[in-house]
């Protein structure tokens, strides 16, 4: 059997690209669904998951991502071979209408193959959270930020060219099976390994006209979840989060960000609150020693921690409807090599002293800090039913940087 095609028939290589393309479809599609049964499983448990639960949703995850990749791959690797090669004529070419329709199913899948796999790894790199993908690359994109907006429109994306995958796979399938039961012609046989004996099709000419038909197909699906309000983000009416008023300040906070980065599944995952205050009285010492003071009041549903917000908010983590807010109350002192901000830091009903080192830069009446500090989650009751760090590792490092000007 010859490695290229013919008029009349696919050649080895097709054949090994279009069965191997559908190995890995009928792969990816079932293990997407049990990993998205899973996860809800995970995030919507009446109870704390255990870490063999979640290590259970992750790899699934990791494994559907995986097969997603090798997909977008091996569908770019099939295009590229597609188009220099001849295109073996259609069968029922004198059946115009069937014959449009088979080839705008062509396009469409040819098309999802790569717009599924590939709007699912964008949406992986924008995305904060765990189920790396398994090859030794991929985990982020370039030119794809850690972005919230990012994530949700391509999850939206390829969860609609999902859908438009698998009805083309229906009618593809479909189509075929009608070829070779009804028909009972060679449709089907010429793409079975080995050599076919397929007739001459009939002298045809392949026009642009399907794929445009295949770009309206996609268009409607895009349309279709716009006006069925896919595309709007979700809006988060818990009743438990809080809007924190502002504070009367001798310095006022101009900008700045507060963070915390834990380990997931051995990976990072940086989230950030979006609602802070900070109260802060300050005078600069000429020598080491007390130099002010601060409070800092945080609303923990204005957290975004990529996938795993919502099980941050959970009853077994900060317990958000419960322990709406965290305290720092902090004295500010002046050491030998910085600035150290020392007091009680209360999260959930917990209150333990910490102590934040931080470096301070004053330049006409703007002070410019940043700092961090190492908390154990554990000594907050944060996840207590993941007592190891095989899923969720015990550190939690809480990073601020703020500029601040002296009120007047």
């Amino acid at each position: 059997m010859a490695s290229t095609n013919s008029f009349s028939s696919y050649g080895s290589v097709a054949k090994t690209f279009h069965w191997l393309t559908a190995l890995l479809i009928f792969t990816a599609l079932p293990l997407g669904w049990i990993a998205d049964n899973l996860a809800y499983a995970v995030l919507h448990a009446p109870t704390a998951p255990s870490e063999a639960e979640i290590a259970r949703a992750a790899r699934i995850f990791s494994l559907h991502k995986t097969v997603g990749v090798t997909v977008f791959f091996v569908a770019l690797a099939r295009i590229v071979w597609a188009f220099t090669q001849t295109k073996p004529g259609l069968l029922n070419a004198d059946n115009k209408p069937e014959a449009f329709a088979a080839e705008t199913v062509h396009w469409l899948l040819y098309g999802s193959l790569v717009l599924v796999p590939l709007t699912g790894w964008v949406h992986h790199a924008a995305t904060e959270g765990f189920a790396p993908i398994l090859w030794p690359f991929g985990q982020n994109l370039p030119f794809v930020p850690k972005s919230t907006i990012v994530a949700e429109v391509t999850g939206v994306l390829h969860w609609l060219f999902m859908w438009t995958l698998v009805g083309a796979l229906v009618l593809h399938v479909a189509g075929a099976l009608k070829h070779h039961v009804i028909d009972k012609d060679s449709t089907l046989r010429r793409m079975l390994p080995g050599g076919s004996d397929a007739p001459e099709p009939p002298r045809q000419h392949h026009s642009l006209v399907p794929a445009v038909a295949a770009v309206a197909v996609w268009a409607l699906a895009l349309t279709g979840g716009w006006v069925s309000g896919e595309f709007a983000r979700e809006a988060d009416d818990d009743d438990a989060d809080v809007q924190l008023a502002e504070v009367q300040s001798d310095w006022q906070v101009q900008n700045g960000t507060l963070t915390i980065t834990i380990s997931q599944l051995g990976s990072p995952v940086t989230g950030s609150f979006s609602d802070w205050t900070a109260a802060i009285a300050f005078d600069e010492p000429t020598d080491p020693g007390p130099a002010g003071s601060a409070e800092v009041t945080i609303a923990i549903g204005s957290l975004s921690l990529g996938t795993v917000t919502e099980q941050a908010m959970g009853a077994d983590f900060f317990d958000n409807a419960q322990f709406p807010t965290a305290q720092f109350t902090a004295d500010l002192f002046r050491t030998e090599s910085g600035y150290e901000a020392r007091g009680p830091l209360t999260i959930r009903d917990k209150t333990i002293d910490i102590t934040l080192p931080f470096s301070l830069d004053l330049q006409d009446g703007t002070a410019t800090m940043a700092g961090s500090v190492d908390l154990n989650r554990l000594d907050f009751d944060v996840g207590t039913s993941q007592p190891t760090e095989d899923s969720l590792g015990f550190t939690v490092t809480v990073t601020v940087e703020l500029a601040a000007s002296r009120g007047q």
